[in-house]
């Protein structure tokens, strides 16, 4: 498969022409990365966006007393980094590797140069920034406003938006989350959210296979939110 055909599938690109997509083509640089590998930390210079071809990335903070929280876990398609565009701010977050990926990185210099002649492209990138905005302020809603058990049922629902598939039994998140991990991305101790994973398979709204969560009731986890 050519690159402007990966590229056009990214929500960034989907509506470019297919000269537009080979100058984007043109100043993309693809690198193969390992688990655990760190891509940018947290306050070093934005010098770039990037994109998932394969894999999955994790952007995450860190906070004084060594805690770490987990903003969003990417995946094929995504786009991560893109704070800094046309802003010379350092990264707000670090990236690291979730798992094995490979990633094409546009240096925000070589887009702003792109952008400058390019109106259809500057449009499609207000628009990604404005839903990043949007997914920003409402994670700071639920901290602020919705319990812990609200606020571990939204991120399980949206995991399974992400990574759900339909099974028998329900939806199966084909992503394994260790206690902590989820805890992180909930914002709150990994006690806490084994206490709500607890109360959810009590209920029945559910349970777990082979390091997994499966969702046997939306209705029930909806009712928490």
């Amino acid at each position: 498969m050519k690159n402007t055909e990966i590229i056009k599938k990214f929500t960034f690109f989907s509506d470019l022409q297919e000269s537009d997509l080979e100058e984007i083509d043109k100043i993309s640089i693809e690198r193969n990365y390992k688990k655990n590998m760190i891509i940018f930390m947290e306050g070093e210079p934005g010098e770039a966006f990037y994109y998932i071809k394969s894999g999955k990335i994790k952007v995450f903070r860190t906070y004084e007393d060594g805690k770490e929280h987990i903003i969003h876990i990417f995946g094929e398609g995504d786009v991560f980094g893109e704070a800094t565009l046309f802003s010379n701010i350092p990264y707000p977050a670090s990236a690291s590797v979730y798992e094995d990926a490979v990633v094409g990185m546009i240096k925000n210099s070589e887009l702003e140069n792109l952008v400058k002649n390019n109106s259809e492209l500057a449009l499609k990138i207000i628009k990604v920034l404005a839903r990043r905005l949007v997914f920003a302020q409402n994670k700071i809603r639920d901290l602020a406003f919705n319990d812990v058990f609200a606020r571990t049922a939204a991120q399980i629902m949206k995991l399974a938006k992400d990574y759900g598939r339909k099974t028998d039994k329900g939806i199966t998140i084909e992503i394994e989350l260790s206690r902590q991990e989820l805890a992180d991305m909930v914002g709150t101790t990994r006690e806490t959210v084994s206490r709500a994973i607890s109360k959810f398979k009590k209920e029945k709204s559910i349970t777990e296979e082979k390091d997994k969560i499966v969702i046997l009731s939306e209705a029930k986890l909806n009712d928490w939110m």
